[in-house]
């Protein structure tokens, strides 16, 4: 077997950390090119011979995750394993702008705890990849220490970054000696593992094996029939769960848990490389997302929560509803949740503030409670990305000596975009912020007096009408929609607001969008919280290919994304293309 050009390198991820990578075939005249994500505990430069058998036809790429191989960071450890996906995120960009490969012409072949980093990626990020190769991945590891996890929490407690060293042997992975002995004379190979990473992979594994669901990239996932490291179950459960319309499970019986470096590998090499050609050759299929609030998946979970609970849940969510209801009336946040609406704009500039209050030492303290609930945190994250990615927005504009024109068609009392504006004192801004809400422009008008920010308008509109909105003057460079889309089951009236807005913003203008594609406690909103509106707060959940797919319909190209750690809200910044 021929060695293939080998080049290497480094890129500077999200938080400027620059991760060692290798390249291979970068001169070879093929738009097409394969990503390469290496296992746990180990680095890119054991994915040589996978590139050269992959390699005809394809660029190859793949890099040191943060803490392994060459790249830097305390062995095994990362802040915590959101990071290690966006670390992917911004390697695929990386290597397109760099390399000049369009996303849509990129596989992905992943290993292990790499095809969990890689299918959470999918998930969250909805890049519009080619395919995806996921094998043995490890979304349950046989931990077999009874009450592992539970005992991994508590340690966390104790000691927020702790070590575990593995117990993975090259015997438990193949049964091939040579591969075996590579692998335990290789000093770059890493032994220990963050237990806040190994707590993180099982969390986002459960989630993503969950809610797979929101997956529509074409997938083949290679199974190992005698893996010591990672559960077969939830690979199958994984899989049966895609949505996508292009996927295969395929076990091989007898192998060990590194699948590609196994005795007999190439039936594995043979049906990854016939999958991944497969998938080049026809023609990309993606699902017809813009109908998916009428079929599909999410409609019917939206259909299943308008159904309401059954008995059992029904006395569960009883329960707790009369709680909040009687004493949890102490608390300020869940009284004004009831009084005006749990995804009300009031709601909403409480959370952000963030400070326990109500009756009693009681109610400040089941306030601190309700305050630190999962999605609160998240929206409290959001607001961060969303003022992060304003920023952004504002620099990339003020880069090309354009003045600042900012457009929130839902702003209530628009708290996150006077923040920043009054940070950027410096640079020609004006601001529109419309609602609907009498209460909330007259609140809005009153921050931005109190915050003393300059050149700020705020006007009743409507958030859905296409021409109100594509009328707007002066016309706005960046138009802003957190929280609202989120709301509302139906794509035209998504679709109708979007096009209202590409129809007031040129070519270049940016698009901030948030979503929210998962949610650990939509059942308990649907049937315990009230919305706005006074009504039950049911919410159709968007994955984020669907809510990409209706900004794309719209004149716009998504060019980066945020998320929380918890998978639950993203901010997305979008540039318009062309005239809708």
């Amino acid at each position: 077997m021929n060695k293939i050009e080998e080049k290497e390198g480094r890129f500077k991820s999200w938080d400027n950390t620059e991760l060692f990578y290798r390249a291979w075939n970068t001169r070879q005249q093929t738009d097409k090119a394969i990503v390469y994500l290496h296992r746990g505990h180990e680095h890119s430069g054991r994915l040589s011979e996978m590139v050269n058998v992959f390699g005809a036809g394809f660029k190859g790429f793949a890099y040191d995750s943060r803490g392994h191989g060459n790249s830097p960071g305390p062995r095994g450890y990362a802040e915590d394993f959101a990071v290690l996906v966006k670390d992917l995120d911004c390697f695929v960009r990386f290597i397109s702008q760099e390399y000049d490969m369009a996303v849509e012409n990129i596989a992905i072949v992943a290993n292990s705890v790499g095809a969990v980093v890689a299918s959470a990626w999918v998930h969250d990020y909805a890049p519009p990849i080619r395919c995806e190769v996921l094998v043995a991945p490890a979304f349950r590891i046989k931990l077999y220490v009874p009450f592992a996890v539970p005992l991994l929490r508590l340690l966390m407690c104790i000691k927020p970054v702790s070590f575990i060293k593995s117990y993975v042997k090259s015997k438990l992975l193949t049964h091939d000696a040579a591969q075996a002995a590579m692998y335990d004379e290789d000093k770059l190979i890493t032994r220990d593992i963050a237990v806040n990473i190994l707590l993180g992979l099982h969390d986002t594994a459960t989630r993503i094996v969950d809610d797979a669901a929101g997956i529509l990239t074409p997938t083949l996932v290679l199974s190992a029939g005698r893996d010591w490291i990672v559960k077969k179950g939830p690979q199958k459960k994984f899989f049966d769960n895609l949505s996508s319309k292009v996927k295969e499970y395929i076990e091989f019986p007898g192998f060990f848990h590194a699948i590609l470096y196994e005795q007999q590998r190439e039936k594995a090499f043979d049906k990854a490389k016939e999958f991944i050609q497969r998938c080049f050759d026809e023609k990309p299929q993606r699902a017809f997302l813009l109908n998916s609030d009428k079929e599909g998946f999410f409609k019917r979970e939206y259909d299943r929560l308008n159904a309401g609970p059954g008995l059992f849940k029904s006395i569960f969510y009883g329960i707790q509803k009369f709680s909040m209801k009687t004493g949890g009336l102490l608390s300020e946040g869940i009284r004004l949740g009831f009084s005006n609406g749990f995804d009300s704009g009031k709601t909403l500039d409480y959370i952000y503030a963030n400070k326990p209050q109500g009756r009693t030492i009681i109610g400040r303290l089941i306030d601190q409670i309700y305050l630190n609930a999962i999605g609160w945190v998240g929206i409290r994250q959001r607001k961060i990305h969303l003022e992060q990615t304003l920023h952004e927005a504002i620099d990339r504009l003020s880069s090309q000596g354009k003045n600042i024109r900012i457009l929130d068609i839902a702003s209530g009392p628009g708290r996150y975009i006077l923040n920043v504006v009054k940070q950027c004192e410096d640079k020609d801004i004006s601001v529109l912020l419309r609602d609907y809400k009498q209460e909330n422009i007259d609140a809005a008008r009153q921050l931005a007096e109190q915050m003393q920010v300059k050149n700020v308008s705020v006007q009743l509109g409507d958030a859905f009408d296409r021409q109100q909105l594509a009328a707007i003057s002066p016309i706005p460079n960046i138009g802003v929609v957190s929280g609202l889309y989120e709301l509302f089951s139906d794509n035209e009236m998504v679709s109708s607001s979007l096009r209202g807005i590409g129809e007031c913003m040129g070519p270049g203008g940016c698009l901030i969008y948030t979503g929210q594609p998962w949610h650990p406690q939509i059942e308990m909103i649907a049937w315990t919280l009230p919305n706005r509106e006074g009504k039950p707060w049911i919410m159709r959940r968007r994955c984020q290919a669907e809510l990409d797919e209706l900004v794309k319909a719209a004149g716009f190209k998504k060019i980066d994304m945020k998320i929380d750690k918890y998978g639950i809200f993203t901010v997305s910044i979008a540039i318009k293309e062309q005239n809708v």
